[in-house]
C-alpha cells in the first residue's frame, strides 16, 4: 500500500487522468476526494472505489471560484482528518482555441481561469492543509506542450499550461523546507476524450502518431502510474520537477539534429 493512511484531494476526478488516478490512490491505501464540476460524474468515481472497499468523498467544485477550492479542503479535512496530497489535474482544451488571431479574449480567460486560475487557487487553500498535516506532495497537471509548444494552434491551452510549469517550480522552491514537494506531470498525448473529440479521424489520429516515437497514445491510466509515483514517498527528493510521460515525443523534438 504505496499511499497507506494519507488523504488525496484530486480536482477533474469524474473522468479521464482524475478518475483513474482516484481509483489507483484508493486502491493504493488513500482516502480520496473526488471533486469535479460533474457532481454526477464525481459521485461515479467514488461510487466506484467504495465499492471496491476504499474510502472516498465525492464533492462538487468549480476550480475556478476560491469559494468552491475552500470548500474542498475543508471537506477532505472534516472527513478525514488531514490533507496530505493535492492533485490539481481539472483543466479544459476550448474547442475554439487557435493562434493568437483566432482565439478570442473569452476563450483565452475561460482557459486561463481554470487551468491557471485552479491550480492558484487549489494551492491557495490546499497548502495551510498540507502544513497542519507536517507536509505532503502537489501535482499539478500541466502538459508536453508547455516544454515544445504545439503543432496545431491552442494558444491558450499552451500557455495557460506554460504558467502552471513555471507556478509549479516557483511553490517547489518556497515550499520545500516545510516537507512539501510540488512537482509538474507533463502527459503526452492521450487516448482521452479531450484529445479524441479533436482527432476524430484515422487521418487526424495518424497526422498526431507520426510525432510520437512509441507510435501510440498514451492511455489516462498510465499517467495516473505517474501521478501515484509523485504523491508517494517513493519521490521524496523530487520536487520543482516536470515529470514528462509522453512516449518520447518531447526528446524526439528537442534533440538536436
Amino acid at each position: 500500500m504505496r499511499l497507506q493512511n494519507q488523504v488525496a484531494l484530486i480536482t477533474g476526478a469524474g473522468s479521464g487522468i482524475g478518475r483513474e488516478s482516484a481509483l489507483l490512490f484508493a486502491a493504493e491505501g488513500a482516502s480520496v476526494v473526488a471533486a469535479d464540476i460533474n457532481l454526477a460524474a464525481a459521485e461515479e468515481t467514488a461510487a466506484a472505489i467504495r465499492a471496491a472497499g476504499g474510502q472516498a468523498l465525492a464533492v462538487k467544485a468549480d476550480v475556478s471560484q476560491a469559494a468552491d477550492c475552500a470548500a474542498m479542503v475543508a471537506a477532505a479535512e472534516k472527513e478525514y482528518g488531514k490533507l496530505t496530497v493535492l492533485f490539481n489535474n481539472a483543466g479544459i482544451s476550448h474547442a475554439d482555441d487557435d493562434d493568437s488571431i483566432a482565439t478570442t479574449e473569452d476563450v483565452w480567460d475561460l482557459t486561463f481561469a481554470i487551468n491557471v486560475k485552479g491550480v492558484f487557487l487549489g494551492c491557495k487553500y490546499g497548502v495551510p492543509a498540507l502544513r497542519r498535516a507536517g507536509g505532503g506532495s502537489i501535482i499539478n497537471t500541466a502538459s508536453f506542450v508547455a516544454i515544445v509548444g504545439a503543432a496545431t494552434p491552442q494558444l491558450a491551452y499552451t500557455s495557460s499550461k506554460g504558467a502552471v510549469l513555471s507556478m509549479t517550480r516557483e511553490l517547489a522552491c518556497i515550499h520545500a523546507r516545510e516537507n512539501i514537494r510540488v512537482n509538474a506531470l507533463c502527459p503526452g498525448p492521450l487516448r482521452t476524450e479531450l484529445l479524441m473529440k479533436y482527432l476524430n479521424t484515422e487521418e487526424k489520429k495518424q497526422r498526431r502518431l507520426v510525432h510520437i516515437p512509441m507510435g501510440r497514445f498514451g492511455e489516462a491510466a498510465e499517467i495516473a502510474k505517474a501521478a501515484l509515483y509523485l504523491a508517494s514517498s517513493e519521490s521524496s527528493f523530487v520536487t520543482g520537477s516536470e515529470f514528462l510521460v509522453d512516449g518520447g515525443i518531447t526528446a524526439a523534438y528537442t534533440t538536436p539534429l
